[in-house]
């Protein structure tokens, strides 16, 4: 069955090249990221060597050249204490070159081992002035990664811009600044931009801020021009940020876009949570006279293909596609070819898709992304050395793959995984994990050995700084957390993935108190408005609100689909996360951190 709802403004076509460009958009944009950086010079940083525009300046010769090559080394392999043995070579009388030098590798290695204190009071006591502009340059890259991964976004992108102000005109550089600008909540912007004195630091201030606050893209693209206008010799100027370049000039409007949901099978609650989702931002528009577009609703359960459904879209008028919804039909929609017009998948697979005749872009809530941003987020509080808590099976498995490749990239171990595959095996999987058997036999003989009692309390293993927390349902997460502590492992952080938290307020989740858990800006006060669109239309529940959040973004980067060509610098302020590219065309999805007080979910 076929929907089609129609608006009552008059419309053009699509961009006639739209996938083409897109394609070519992303092939051409320079040095794309791998999706999770690999170890270098320094732990944790992303290198882009074809991104300078400029030759970094050189590093000043020093009679300890080795030494401080040998620490070099030692911290690319994230081996602090040889990096540390390596500079107690050094003998005095050092230069103030030197110093500087030492102190910026000795601060590295305490990063790695998580003495965050240590690393300031080093970085601080490195001089602004008659210290060779390389080292100030790598000071000022540590700093901002330090302050990046501990989620300090605005300090971040001070440093960057005064790195900028000095000369510095790099790619990677200020593709970092509009990261860190777009992680900060729209108050958060205000109020620096409130404070803001250096006229180029306003300037980014206020294009961060613009991007944050357009209801449209036709507002996004006056504010532009505006802003452009009025700073036409900013760094960011000259091709502005996150792929916004591509919004600037007035695009051709959608005249249908067709969306693919199976609406009639044993998906069709997940499919009508997506479609309110999509609809509350498709009225919204509407109202306000941004949409001239109409949409075609077809249910993917009446044809026998995804390439059929597909097939009967394009065939009645539609320039986009969104969906479908599965993962089985997205991968064989993504074998078939060709494709006249693009695709915005709602799920991601990770077979190849074929991309040829025009875009398929893969939109998905993977749970990959958030288990990869709570390796981020717990290595920048100072954990280094984590226990990891996994359902057994598949799903657990590729959950832990993945954040273990980006824990051990950033620098961090996991000092041992517990699994379980049962509620019975919990308690004795946490038990074996933290080694509290070894202890209780320790103190069975001495007991033996004394031949009296002796009072005893079990030691678990001292390794441990973070517990990662891959539970698969709230339920799940509710019953493994309240053991931390039965098993003298109370003081340890936990991180955990948005499946512990069920979408509603739930007094048992006081037992899932201090865990802190990636979620959806969606289910932490974004867009309340459409929240409450889809409450009062009676359409959508809280059971998938998440679905909902989807369907709004699937509207967004539909509205935004140019942007895209921006490729690795694409990045989009969602429902769902920050969201970016990566070079096989899927929206990688950052989540914000969410703690649990109490019962409650709160913003820190």
């Amino acid at each position: 069955m076929t929907t089609l709802i129609t608006s009552k403004y008059t419309t053009a076509r699509l961009w006639p090249a739209l996938a083409l460009v897109l394609l070519a958009g992303c092939a051409a944009t320079p040095s794309p990221p791998a999706p999770e950086p690999e170890p270098a010079a320094e732990p944790a940083v992303e290198v882009d060597a074809g991104s300078a525009q400029v030759a970094p300046p050189l590093m000043p010769d020093s009679r300890w050249d080795a030494a401080f090559s040998a620490a070099e080394a030692a911290l690319a392999g994230f081996d602090w204490m040889q990096a540390e043995q390596a500079l107690a070579a050094l003998e005095p009388p050092l230069t103030m070159d030197e110093r500087a030098r030492r102190d910026y590798l000795l601060a590295r290695a305490a990063f790695l081992r998580g003495d965050d204190g240590r690393v300031e009071e080093l970085l601080q006591g490195i001089p602004a002035a008659g210290v060779a502009r390389a080292l100030l340059l790598q000071r000022d890259d540590f700093a901002r990664q330090v302050a990046t991964l501990a989620g300090r976004w605005l300090e971040s992108a001070r440093i960057g811009t005064r790195q900028l102000g000095q000369g510095l005109n790099d790619t990677l550089l200020q593709r970092e600044i509009w990261q860190d600008l777009n992680r900060l909540r729209e108050t958060e912007l205000a109020a620096a931009l409130d404070q803001a004195d250096a006229p180029d630091w306003r300037a980014w201030l206020q294009l961060a801020l613009l991007n944050a606050t357009a209801g449209s893209v036709e507002e996004l693209q006056a504010g532009l021009r505006q802003w452009r206008g009025e700073h036409p010799g900013h760094p960011a100027a000259a091709t502005l940020p996150g792929g916004l370049e591509f919004l600037y000039e007035t695009l051709q409007p959608l005249q249908k876009v067709a969306l693919l949901l199976p609406l009639s099978g044993p998906l069709e609650p997940a499919a009508r949570a997506v479609r309110d989702g999509y609809l509350a931002r498709y009225y919204l528009a509407r109202a306000r006279g941004d949409a001239s577009h109409d949409v075609a609703i077809v249910d993917t359960d009446e044809f026998p293909s995804a390439v059929a459904a597909y097939q009967h879209a394009v065939a009645t008028g539609a320039d986009l596609v969104i969906g479908p919804l599965s993962k089985d039909r997205l991968a064989e929609l993504g074998q078939y070819s060709p494709r006249p017009v693009p695709v915005l998948a709602l799920n991601r697979i990770d077979e190849a898709i074929k991309q040829d005749v025009s875009a398929l872009v893969q939109l998905s809530l993977a749970p990959e992304d958030d288990t990869a941003r709570i390796a981020e987020l717990a290595f920048g509080q100072g954990a280094r050395r984590a226990l990891v808590l996994r359902p057994a099976g598949a799903r657990g498995a590729r959950l832990e793959e993945v954040l273990r490749q980006r824990w051990q990239a950033l620098g961090g171990s996991i000092a041992t995984t517990a699994s379980y595959s049962s509620p019975e095996a919990y308690s004795d999987q946490i038990k074996n994990a933290l080694n509290l058997g070894a202890s209780e036999q320790r103190a069975r003989d001495m007991r033996s050995m004394l031949a009296t009692n002796i009072e005893f309390t079990a030691r678990r293993r001292q390794d441990i700084d973070v517990v990662f927390l891959l539970a698969g349902t709230p339920a799940e997460a509710r019953s493994l957390k309240p053991l931390l502590p039965f098993h003298y492992a109370g003081t340890l952080p936990v991180y955990a993935t948005s499946s512990i938290y069920g979408g509603l307020p739930d007094p048992r989740d006081r037992d899932l108190s201090g865990a802190r858990l990636v979620e959806l800006p969606w289910l932490l006060g974004s867009n309340p408005s459409l929240r409450v669109a889809i409450a009062a239309g009676g359409t959508g529940t809280d059971d998938f609100a998440r679905l909902n959040a989807l369907g709004a973004d699937a509207w967004l980067l539909q509205a935004r689909f140019a942007q895209l060509q921006g490729g690795a610098d694409t990045l989009i302020r969602g429902s769902t996360g920050l969201l970016r590219l990566d070079p096989g065309l899927r929206i990688l999805r950052e989540p914000e951190l969410a703690t649990f007080d109490g019962s409650e979910l709160t913003r820190p």
